[in-house]
């Protein structure tokens, strides 16, 4: 479309970062995210974890979903894709690049400590 209608037939124009690849990629992993957020809040309440895990858990899902964000929206206005600090082979870094690489690689580590805490919890049940 190259622009924005405000009123049909009226296209103030101006052009998107990225290409219409990135675009897709940056919406579907919002709503991947939120899927995410959803299944993780619905294992939690179904395992009927004690207060204090569920809500530790809670976090860390709510905080992966908002890192993934700030990554999927850094990569799209990065030319290095926000998958380093520095610059790669894709392109040079700059700050979108660094403010999505950098929070999607903590909650990465957050992600396997909150499944790791999940599975732990399941076996302990399934054994008892």
């Amino acid at each position: 479309i190259g622009g924005f209608e405000v009123f049909p037939g009226t296209i103030v124009q101006f052009t998107f970062p990225g290409d219409p690849s990135a675009w897709a990629r940056t919406h579907v992993g919002g709503l991947l995210n939120g899927i995410l957020v959803i299944a993780g809040a619905l294992v939690i309440h179904a395992m009927g974890l004690p207060q204090k895990t569920a809500s530790r858990l809670y976090w860390m899902f709510v905080g992966t979903g908002y890192a993934n964000t700030l990554f999927y929206w850094g990569a799209l206005f990065a030319p290095s894709h926000a998958v380093t600090f520095g610059d790669n082979r894709l392109g040079h870094t700059n700050l979108a690049g660094i403010l999505g690489f950098g929070p999607a690689l903590v909650f990465a580590f957050i992600t396997m400590i909150a499944m790791v805490t999940l599975i732990r919890h399941g076996f302990s049940k399934s054994a008892s």
